[in-house]
């Protein structure tokens, strides 16, 4: 089953075509990688399948269903969930109180502004579970500003997971951690339930060959190749991307 397709998706900026006629499909519970220099359109494609950007052409489905013109908020809904290159969190809150609103945000009680969210007993018990699964319980009552950089993005993409989410897109999740954070988050993604189909953007190779089983590479707005680690290793064009003219400085096909 097609968890996503995107069918003939582009989008223009007036004269600046950022992506360009661009078409593929993942698979239920597939570990896919979108890789490619900056500028390539990376963003602005994962912008369009969460809903935050409408292309100015084509269509993106979501396990069959036309999602083209639904909001962000809709397709959040349905179960599509998304991190993002710079952390998004509330800093002068708690850890424990990010969760909770993440938690809150998807179910009918957020509309209950008159009550408590220390009332809801269900949701403090699978908080509290959730943080202990990421070793940041013991911290639930800091403010998020006061954790390390590397907790916050783990708390960042444990939000991501609040809303049980049947596809999720990292744009970015290890940027500005540390190699050994880097490889815990690496093996939390690769650890992931297959119940979830992941998208990756990343310039860190080591996550990308340590969670894809498929990488996309994407170069002015195109897909220049589509294959498994192994074959993108060996591809020409995506080796003269990242390590010829245009070299992308620490990120290399090895």
């Amino acid at each position: 089953m097609k968890a996503l397709k995107v069918e003939n998706l582009s989008k223009d900026f007036g004269g600046v075509h950022a992506v360009s006629d661009v078409s593929f499909h993942v698979e239920k519970g597939e570990r896919m990688a979108l890789i490619g220099p900056n500028g390539a359109g990376k963003t602005t494609l994962f912008n369009m399948v969460n809903g935050q950007l409408s292309p100015t052409r084509g269509h993106v489905y979501y396990f069959g269903q036309d999602v083209t013109h639904m909001t962000e908020f809709q397709r959040a809904q349905l179960g599509v969930a998304r991190s993002f290159q710079l952390t998004s969190l509330f800093l002068n809150l708690t850890v424990m109180q990010n969760m909770l609103l993440a938690f809150q945000g998807t179910k009918r009680s957020r509309y209950q502004i008159f009550r408590s969210y220390n009332s809801y007993d269900a949701l403090q018990a699978r908080a509290k579970t959730l943080l202990e699964s990421v070793g940041l319980w013991g911290k639930n009552d800091l403010p998020v500003k006061d954790i390390a950089y590397g907790e916050q993005r783990k708390l960042e993409l444990y939000l991501s997971l609040t809303c049980e989410p049947r596809l999720l897109l990292l744009d970015e999740p290890s940027c500005g951690l540390t190699a050994m954070e880097s490889a815990d988050l690496t093996s939390r993604i690769r650890n992931l339930g297959r119940e979830i189909t992941v998208i990756v953007v990343a310039h860190d190779m080591d996550l990308v060959f340590g969670v894809a089983e498929r990488i996309m590479c994407l170069h002015h707005g195109e897909i220049i190749a589509d294959g498994t680690c192994d074959e993108i290793k060996a591809d020409v064009r995506v080796k003269e991307i990242y390590m010829g003219s245009e070299d992308t400085g620490n990120a290399q096909i090895k």
